[in-house]
């Protein structure tokens, strides 16, 4: 990456001289650059050609912005590098967030029993729709309210703390009735497996008046994503493949 102009003004300058980016350049690169403030420019000599292409590449990972190469002294390349600002942060951040996939694995264990593995998690499921009240594990219909009321609860409280409303105690209780479970067992046909309402309430105890309470819980519910998932019918395309 070479560039034609005004060089552009440097904030602070470190010399790589022969290093390249996996035998410490970076760590130069990074202790020269994190004093600076975010905006803030750092200029890098170095000498070594592999840079020309690393450099550029580490900084769009990192969320730094390359502005150009210019030629120095000798076999000399003098790269400038603008600092990530709390905008350019915010951006990238935003970027990720609309772009996430959330990926589940799910491993059949033994009899009715499963084991799901989501990130850095683990945890036992049970049966699709269990009425045993001994069961090893909570049944998939149950780890499912189980989603949509931490979903709610978590999604109010952190709205009232952005509007600085403090949070005593807060509780959502939900319950659902299948509308057959039977065809599930494959008894019957009419009908179908799924749940014919869900219903709940939030207990929530808070210095601040019922309207504004109101609104909040209408907001947490339009913008919940679990909920959301729920009443608008996501599609589900899950297909089989032989291993």
């Amino acid at each position: 990456m070479s560039s034609e102009g005004t060089r552009p003004h440097a904030d602070a300058t470190c010399d790589g001289g022969d290093l390249d980016c996996g035998s410490g350049l970076l760590l130069i690169i990074r202790g020269a650059i994190t004093p600076l403030p975010a905006g803030g420019v750092l200029e890098v000599k170095s000498r070594e050609i592999s840079v020309k292409e690393d450099l550029p590449a580490w900084c769009r990972m990192v969320g730094h912005a390359m502005l150009g190469s210019f030629p120095g002294e000798g076999k000399n390349t003098h790269y400038f590098i603008r600092k990530q600002s709390a905008d350019d942060a915010l951006a990238r951040d935003l970027e990720k967030a609309r772009d996430f996939v959330w990926t589940t694995r799910v491993k059949w264990t033994s009899g009715m029993q499963t084991k799901a593995f989501v990130r850095n998690h683990a945890f036992a499921v049970g049966q699709p729709a269990s009425f045993d009240t001994q069961d090893a594990a909570p049944s998939a219909v149950e780890y499912l309210l189980a989603a949509l009321g931490g979903c709610l609860a978590a999604g109010f409280a952190w709205r009232a703390s952005q509007r600085g409303i403090e949070i005593r105690n807060l509780e959502v209780s939900l319950k659902a009735q299948a509308d057959n479970v039977l065809v599930f067992l494959g008894i019957e046909s009419n009908g179908h497996p799924g749940m014919r309402r869900i219903e709940g309430t939030l207990y929530v105890d808070a210095d601040e008046d019922d309207p504004v309470l109101d609104a909040l819980w209408k907001e947490t519910l339009e913008r919940s994503p679990v909920t959301q998932s729920l009443v608008r019918q996501v599609p589900v395309d899950v297909q089989l493949r032989r291993v």
